[in-house]
């Protein structure tokens, strides 16, 4: 089963592209837990929030990764911790030794990273709709930095999701190394 993450910056139709894919390839996907959990607080999320978030994110890569025993070619996930990472970094300074660990084991096959050239929709959730190239690169970066294949992806709708096939079918083509 191949592993695929779906990140980027904030309303690069991530959850919407998860669940397209999901249903293209018959496989599961594990939503965004952030989202829900800050929709949920009612206060502004805190260093032991994001830290709380963390832990879910590993808690369903673990169920992937020791338990899952249906058939499936692939799982998709709506972000994961590099996202969780950069928002450490960004607004505390600090990234927990147990998030960069986890990172460090290299749990995903393949990326998905979305640019953002979808129109940005403001909710409650959302901080920075003038900084998403900003962390487009930085999620670049990071994904650089752990030495992992990735495909950016572009384009609106129904192009976006036809991109993201593409180069799923082709990472899945590609000769792996032993």
């Amino acid at each position: 089963m191949l592993k695929i993450a779906i990140i980027g910056p904030e309303s690069t139709g991530k959850s919407e592209l998860a669940r397209a894919l999901s249903a293209h390839f018959n496989s599961p996907f594990v939503p965004e837990y952030a989202r829900e959990y800050v929709e949920n607080l009612d206060r502004k999320y805190e260093f032991e929030d994001i830290c709380t978030i963390a832990k879910k994110q590993i808690e369903q890569e673990l169920i992937y990764e020791n338990e899952f025993a249906e058939k499936t070619d692939f799982v998709f996930f709506d972000t994961e911790l590099i996202i969780t990472k950069v928002w450490f970094e960004h607004c505390y300074g600090i990234v927990p030794d147990f998030l960069t660990k986890r990172l460090e084991r290299g749990f995903f096959d393949f990326y998905l990273l979305c640019v953002p050239d979808l129109p940005w929709q403001a909710d409650p959730v959302r901080e920075n709709g003038d900084k998403r190239e900003f962390f487009f690169d930085w999620y670049k970066r990071e994904i650089e930095q752990l030495g992992k294949p990735y495909a950016i992806i572009k384009g609106e709708n129904e192009k976006r999701l036809q991109n993201a096939i593409k180069e799923i079918q082709k990472f899945v083509s590609m000769p792996k190394m032993l």
